[in-house]
């Protein structure tokens, strides 16, 4: 069943598919992997390993904006970005979500390659040790994803009690799985990475698609900041940080580009810096744009584009204000490929803002925020942030980090992590067709429904769904 599997995920198969013995036999132009370049070929294929989309997340948060027309139809895009609470989700996502489908195609892979590549021919065993950890940081991301995703936000006094999503660490298509606790899940996750590290993850890794030392530390502080861990966060973000603390000049690309960015009606495509060769990169992950193709960037409802900061090159060089029929929105103006779902030095400079904050050293807190925001606000406007409360050192934190990672899974985790916490939790609201419209903390909105296929269809186990509606 092995040789079956790599061509199933060869071919965007999932572990949970049935399949009939007589498929054992190998197809014509299939090959059977043998060499451990035939399982590190796995880790190149961005479509299976580097796909992670979280476009529900967008619309929930209104980061993304959607057409008057498309809004006119019931469907779960609608149901999200209209924060309606009476639509039963569950119904209408009864469709092959890619969300579920990609991140399990890719765990599948990972699993493959664990599983086999201890045995894999032509090449040493440092050589298979620096693959297999390739796959633990990417399969560890990928149930990050799927946790933050699709079930509750971690609660120490809840974690251990309350269903994540299925744990398939076998790459036979069928081997049992269980639906993990939340708090299982994480120490699965934290498992993966702690193991990667140990196990000497090179700090140069293959390509920028294959994760690095710097990766693993920086996914290990943002799983660390979602559990409330902040001394773990902050430590794994300076050593993060070690390995990598470039930030990108999004002042020097404004310069450059200057009378392109400022002619409001000049919409021609500027390449995006946000690609594999981005200076902050830890590792590029393409998450909701196709790979290999480059595409633009996302729109901007106009509501969400008046919460980024006076000044800002990024925002200033990424957008313009855009009219068509009975659509307004900022429209993206960049080209290229983005990291939208990887890992970055930003983040890793604004967990560690949080985590000092959260310890309360307010000064070192401002000055990792400030360190970000010196490459972003243009210089006639930029004054250093300062804070004498958490309160303020927290809004002022979440407002760089909410737009720096803008199409990312973060803000969708971190508001879920304030909404849980209580303290700094916030009720959205927006007026549509003359109707206010609000999202509460408590919204069972929060958590994704898990689609009908994986319910209906579940495998070798059970799924429980954790949504509401």
């Amino acid at each position: 069943m092995k040789k079956l599997a790599y061509i199933c995920a060869l071919t965007g198969m999932l572990a949970l598919s049935s399949c009939n013995d007589y498929l054992d036999i190998v197809p014509k132009g299939e090959r059977i992997p043998t060499t451990l370049a035939d399982y590190e070929a796995l880790l190149r294929d961005e479509y299976a390993i580097g796909q992670s989309s979280i476009l529900q997340t967008l619309y929930l948060l209104n980061d993304n904006y959607m057409t008057r027309s498309n809004l006119n139809s019931s469907t779960l895009n609608a149901a999200n970005y209209l924060w309606d609470e009476s639509t039963d989700r569950t119904l209408l996502n009864n469709g092959a979500e890619s969300t579920y489908y990609d991140n399990y195609a890719a765990i599948s892979s990972c699993n493959l390659i664990l599983e086999n590549v201890p045995t894999a021919t032509e090449a040493t065993d440092e050589e298979r040790t620096e693959v297999m950890n390739y796959a633990r940081v990417v399969r560890a991301m990928c149930y990050y994803i799927l946790t933050n995703y699709y079930a509750d936000t971690y609660d120490a006094t809840t974690a251990a009690e309350k269903l994540s999503v299925p744990l398939i660490t076998s790459a036979d298509i069928n081997a049992p799985y269980t639906q993990a606790t939340i708090a299982d899940m994480y120490d699965f996750i934290i498992s993966d990475l702690t193991t990667a590290i140990d196990n000497g993850i090179p700090a140069q890794s293959m390509t920028v698609i294959h994760p690095n030392l710097g990766a693993a530390y920086a996914l290990l502080a943002r799983v660390y900041l979602q559990m409330g861990n902040y001394p773990e966060a902050l430590r794994n973000a300076n050593l993060a940080l070690e390995q990598n603390n470039a930030l990108y000049d999004w002042n020097a690309f404004y310069d450059e580009h200057r009378e392109n960015i400022e002619n409001p009606k000049d919409y021609t495509n500027l390449p995006t810096p946000m690609d594999y060769d981005y200076v902050e990169n830890y590792y590029f992950r393409c998450g909701d744009r196709t790979p290999n193709y480059t595409t633009s960037d996302f729109n901007l409802p106009v509501e969400r584009a008046e919460r980024f900061e006076e000044g800002d090159a990024r925002f200033l060089s990424r957008w313009k204000l855009y009219s068509s029929g009975e659509d307004t929105y900022y429209q993206g103006v960049n080209n290229g490929y983005f990291n939208y779902a990887g890992l970055t030095t930003t983040e890793v400079y604004l967990i560690k803002a949080e985590c000092l904050a959260r310890q309360d050293d307010l000064p070192g807190a401002m000055d990792a925020l400030n360190a970000v925001r010196e490459k972003r606000i243009r210089p006639d406007v930029y004054r250093p942030a300062s804070a004498s409360t958490l309160a303020e050192a927290i809004e002022l934190i979440r407002r760089t980090k909410d737009n720096e990672l803008i199409f990312s899974i973060v803000p969708f985790a971190d508001a879920r992590r304030f909404n849980n916490e209580g303290t700094y939790a916030r009720t959205m609201t927006k007026t549509y067709n003359g109707q206010t419209l609000s999202l509460r903390p408590d919204s069972h909105l929060w958590t994704m429904p898990i689609p009908a296929g994986a319910i209906n269809n579940p495998g070798n186990g059970t799924i429980q769904q954790n949504a509401t509606k």
